[in-house]
């Protein structure tokens, strides 16, 4: 038996006691001590933007040994850091070739080929790092979810803040009852800091030498070259991106979602200054989630803000509200995080909470993001943001993509996996994908 099938066969065998660690509320510090992490092998694909350190965090915690970039000059620069790293264009090819060579994937590319790499990656049994949100449609987080245990692999999406230990006492805060039973969540952002709102930009280019165009659309469908869409701007484009709400809600409402188990909305409304001409997100937009009743707490309305829109809450007077935040509103009183990741907070009102004690930790205090994924590999606890948990945070963030485009309420079946009222609103689940695209 080869070492990565040993490697294998034990997560598959580990997977349904390790799965829930992070979550289901051990108070052990981390497993660091326990599991001796091996060097692993990684594979690298997107290497500039984040998807640089997150090939730094691989070659921290093992050995890069191949780097993958549709873009010549991007992976000429981080092959100058990992000088035997063999390169890659194309990812299937990566992975492909170099076989039992590598046991675990970091995927940083645009969103829209998130889904096909990690699938790639999984099917062929190694461990994968992928960053946020998991995938661009509804449809593929559930996949990927499949394929993670299916697979027994290591997973972890790249919600950092998931790994800030104040956003683990702010879920324990608001688990132990302190603000009451939550009855409201709002939460906004400072995007889109990219354009958005705009229709497709006229005439035809040449790809730049070194730009592998066909790579870069993935499965998306083919489309002429444009800077206004390669290297970062394709955050607003539908067929790229996920907007504003797709890049910072798995951050920013990660704590909310974790504490007070927001999954599977029962409707979601969205209001915004439009989808253009089918091609880019609204510049700004307010999208309505509510969560019907379960047998932890009652129902539970969150709000939604991006493109300078904010909530004109009274319990918030007097305070300093960011650009960028979250407030659970319960009966008792409320949790206020001036923070992307929820990692700060404040209990307002103030006064009535100055002399309120802190409950004794229920979560493990994190060793480090990256850390909890290179443990997992080594067959310790699965990482808090493995993709059981990912997956289902990135759906409930992307329905609310689904309500944009459907622009009006849609009514979601969680377990049927599809939109009740609007049969037109399903098309936006999934995706048609390019051939030797599909997942």
């Amino acid at each position: 038996m080869t070492r990565q099938n040993s490697r294998r066969d034990f997560l598959k065998t580990s997977a349904a006691v390790t799965a829930a660690y992070w979550v289901g509320g051990s108070t052990r510090k981390s497993m660091a001590d326990e599991t001796p992490m091996q060097k692993m092998n990684f594979g690298c694909i997107g290497v500039e933007g984040k998807g640089s350190s997150d090939t730094d965090s691989a070659g921290r915690y093992g050995n890069v040994v191949a780097l993958c970039d549709i873009d010549a000059d991007r992976l000429d620069k981080k092959a100058r850091r990992y000088r035997d790293a063999q390169k890659f264009f194309d990812f299937r090819e990566m992975i492909s070739e170099m076989g039992d060579k590598i046991d675990a994937v970091t995927v940083s590319t645009p969103d829209h080929t998130h889904a096909v790499a990690a699938a790639t990656a999984m099917k062929a049994g190694k461990h994968c790092f992928c960053q946020k949100p998991l995938t661009w449609s509804v449809h593929e987080a559930r996949v990927l979810r499949q394929l993670a245990n299916d697979q027994g692999v290591a997973t972890q999406m790249g919600n950092q803040g998931t790994a800030e230990n104040g956003l683990r006492e702010a879920v324990e805060v608001v688990r132990d009852g302190a603000i009451g039973d939550v009855t409201e969540v709002h939460v906004w952002t400072n995007r889109p800091v990219w354009p958005q709102g705009e229709g497709r930009p006229p005439g035809q280019e040449e790809a730049p030498e070194g730009i592998k165009w066909d790579l870069f659309l993935g499965p998306a469908p083919e489309r002429p070259y444009s800077p206004a869409y390669h290297p970062f701007k394709w955050r607003g484009w539908l067929d790229f991106g996920t907007g504003a709400l797709g890049d910072m809600a798995c951050h920013t409402a990660n704590m909310a979602v974790m504490a007070l188990d927001l999954f599977d909305p029962e409707s979601i409304v969205a209001e915004s200054t439009g989808i253009v001409e089918n091609e880019t997100y609204p510049k700004s937009s307010t999208i309505t989630f509510k969560f019907p009743k379960t047998d932890k707490r009652g129902p539970i309305t969150l709000y939604w803000y991006d493109g300078g829109r904010r909530p004109d809450l009274e319990i918030l007077e007097g305070e300093d509200v960011p650009n960028s935040g979250s407030i659970l509103i319960g009966k008792e009183g409320a949790l206020f995080s001036p923070n992307d990741y929820g990692a700060r907070y404040v209990l307002l009102p103030r006064d009535k909470f100055s002399d309120y004690k802190k409950p004794e930790p229920t979560l493990p205090r994190s060793p480090g993001h990256f850390e909890e994924f290179a443990i997992a590999c080594s067959g310790g606890p699965a990482a808090m943001s493995n993709f059981n948990y990912a997956s289902r945070l990135t759906e409930t963030i992307l329905l609310g993509n689904v309500a944009l485009r459907a622009d009006g309420e849609v009514k979601w079946d969680a377990k049927a996996g599809k939109v009740t009222n609007d049969e037109a609103a399903n098309k936006f689940i999934t995706r048609d994908y390019r051939e030797g695209w599909s997942l």
